[in-house]
């Protein structure tokens, strides 16, 4: 994968891709900004080299149509203050004003277009839209890991047209992921949560000749629970996986022991005994993935399952890899987040990595 530091940045135009697809609240304000901080490290490098930086992003899921509550504008200011320069935004995206606001560019600027799935021919990654993203720019360079499963005009097609790298976020993601997946210290244990296990299936599969342990729970674990003989009672579970979750019981998985429980006999959360023999299992591990939540953390009542796996996670001192919304949103809910050793950014992306798949956003960065 080629990187930084294999291109000549000097007074060049970099087309930088991003993934600033940010929450907002009610308002509009940005409710998190972790994705804009991750960049930091990207944009300050290509600044310091004398690069002119056009940032390409989505937000939202406009789907090729001009959306207005989609546009940029609310939060140019916040992306502004984060990265701790004044971006400059156009309301617009392929136009000759467009290209002569980027010309007029000096050395360190920042302009953010506008949101580039307002054009149908990112998500079908046209090639003539591609060819006209590449001719705003000189060099590309790819930093939105959370969009890399994506085969996108902005975040695969361009690369075919330009001189291209990685940025440091996207090099970062590549190389943890990559070392927990092909060369981490044993013990390996991963932590498997969510509510569907159709959806880790791949990702199970994957992972099961390559740790020690795997630990499941969340709703996920019904399915599993059923398959040996559980009564699970009015839980989530999908039926027509029983046959192939049979196939996956193995030594090397853990289900949970005790559940909790809701009203309507629905299982939530894992149970205490549960938090605890996992608890166990964790404190001999070296390496810990983790990729979905224990139960429905979002209410009180059901969060001590997840809330007891950050806690382990972080007191067995392994090298700890997460990622996917909930379970970030979980670690940030305990107050632990700089306490584990690496955090992705990418959900889905994460996800397909560990799957063993080859994403688009990264291939054709080699």
């Amino acid at each position: 994968m080629n990187t930084l530091n294999n291109l000549d940045l000097q007074n060049k135009i970099v087309l930088l891709r991003v993934d600033y697809n940010v929450p907002v609240d009610e308002t509009g304000k940005v409710a998190d900004t972790a994705r804009i901080t991750e960049t930091i490290p990207t944009v300050n490098y290509l600044r310091e080299h004398g690069a002119k930086i056009v940032l390409m992003a989505h937000f939202g899921r406009p789907k090729g149509q001009v959306v207005e509550t989609m546009r940029f504008t609310p939060i140019v200011e916040t992306i502004s203050q984060v990265l701790g320069v004044q971006v400059l935004y156009t309301p617009e995206l392929i136009s000759p004003i467009v290209k002569s606001a980027i010309t007029a560019m000096s050395a360190g600027e920042v302009m953010l277009l506008e949101n580039i799935r307002f054009y149908p021919g990112e998500e079908t990654n046209d090639p003539v839209f591609a060819k006209q993203l590449a001719s705003l720019g000189e060099v590309y360079v790819n930093d939105a890991f959370g969009a890399a499963h994506r085969a996108h005009a902005s975040t695969a097609g361009v690369a075919q047209y330009l001189p291209h790298a990685a940025g440091l976020l996207m090099q970062r993601e590549v190389e943890e992921l990559s070392k927990v997946l092909n060369t981490p210290e044993h013990p390996v244990i991963a932590i498997i949560g969510g509510a569907k296990i159709s959806t880790k299936l791949a990702l199970i599969k994957n992972l099961l000749p390559k740790v020690d342990k795997l630990l499941l729970g969340g709703a996920l674990a019904n399915t599993m629970m059923l398959a040996q003989g559980y009564d699970v009672k009015k839980s989530l579970v999908e039926p027509d996986l029983i046959n192939t979750v049979k196939s996956l019981i193995s030594d090397k998985i853990m289900l949970p022991s005790d559940v909790v429980w809701d009203k309507q006999d629905r299982i939530l959360d894992i149970g205490p005994n549960t938090v605890q023999a996992y608890t166990q299992a964790l404190s001999g591990a070296k390496t810990i993935i983790w990729n979905g939540p224990m139960g429905m953390f979002e209410q009180p009542e059901f969060a001590a399952g997840t809330l007891g796996m950050a806690k382990a996670v972080v007191a067995s001192g392994a090298y700890s890899v997460l990622g996917g919304g909930e379970t970030v949103s979980a670690v940030h809910q305990a107050g632990l987040a700089d306490k584990v050793s690496f955090i992705s950014t990418g959900g889905g992306a994460m996800l397909e990595f560990l799957e063993g798949k080859q994403l688009p956003g990264i291939i054709c960065l080699n």
